[in-house]
C-alpha cells in the first residue's frame, strides 16, 4: 500500500513562496502518476497539479499556472510542489495524491491514494 507523507506547509505572506514535499514512505510510487489537490474551508477538494510517473508530463490548474511548479525525484521517492507568488486564495489544506489518471482537471473521486494533508495559509 502506498503511504504518502506531506511536509512543507505553513504560514506565509502574500507574494511569498513555499515548497511542499510528498514522500512515499514505502518507495512504491515509481509507477504512479502523482500530484496535488487542495481543499479550502467549505469548498470541494480541487485539482492543483500532476506529474507523470516518469516526470515527462505535467498538468496545472489554471489558477496556479505560472506560479506553481511540480517536480519529482525518483531517487528520493519524493514529489515537490514549488509555490511562488502565493495569494490569500491559495489558502487550503494541500493533499498529495497518487494513482489517478493523468488528464487535465482530474476529479478527487478518481484518486485511490491520499496523503494526510498539510495546511498552507497565505495572509494578505
Amino acid at each position: 500500500q502506498v503511504q504518502l507523507v506531506e511536509s512543507g506547509g505553513g504560514l506565509v505572506q502574500a507574494g511569498g513562496s513555499l515548497r511542499l514535499s510528498c514522500a512515499d514512505s514505502r518507495r512504491t510510487f515509481s509507477t504512479y502518476n502523482m500530484g496535488w489537490f487542495r481543499q479550502a474551508p467549505g469548498k470541494e477538494r480541487e485539482f492543483v497539479s500532476s506529474i507523470s510517473w516518469n516526470g515527462g508530463s505535467t498538468y496545472y490548474a489554471d489558477s496556479v499556472k505560472g506560479r506553481f511548479t511540480i517536480s519529482r525525484d525518483g531517487a528520493k521517492s519524493t514529489v515537490y510542489l514549488q509555490m511562488n507568488s502565493l495569494k490569500p486564495e491559495d489558502t487550503a489544506v494541500y493533499y498529495c495524491a497518487a494513482g489517478f489518471p493523468l488528464v487535465a482537471g482530474p476529479r478527487s473521486l478518481e484518486v485511490p491514494y491520499w496523503g494526510q494533508g498539510t495546511q498552507v495559509t497565505v495572509s494578505s
